[in-house]
């Protein structure tokens, strides 16, 4: 059963921070119309999704350039042809927290 997981403090990150918990990499995304969570790992190769360059509401991996959309963690596009799972978030307490 999913729980709730405190993450970071909301003003702790600009645009993405990587949240782990367990062994489970989370990429949290601070976008214009709120803040959003995909899997950290790219499903195409091990690259860390936190750590790439964030345009508009896609997000693009570091290592080969798939492009995910941060909202639905729909694949845009090659090399990677799956997409990754999105996870819920809520903000409390001035603190993000994903549903795990």
């Amino acid at each position: 059963m999913a729980k709730w997981q405190k993450a970071v403090a909301v003003d702790d990150f600009q645009k993405s921070y990587k949240f782990v918990h367990r062994r489970k990499e989370v990429a949290i995304f601070k976008l214009d119309d709120g803040i959003f969570a995909i899997d950290n790992i790219c499903s195409h190769e091990y690259s860390q999704l936190a750590e790439g360059m964030v345009v508009n509401c896609d997000v693009y991996c570091p290592k080969h350039g798939s492009r995910f959309d941060i909202k639905t963690g729909a694949v845009k596009d090659f090399p990677a042809t799956r997409g990754v799972k999105t996870f819920p978030v809520k903000i409390e307490d001035g603190f993000v927290w994903v549903k795990l």
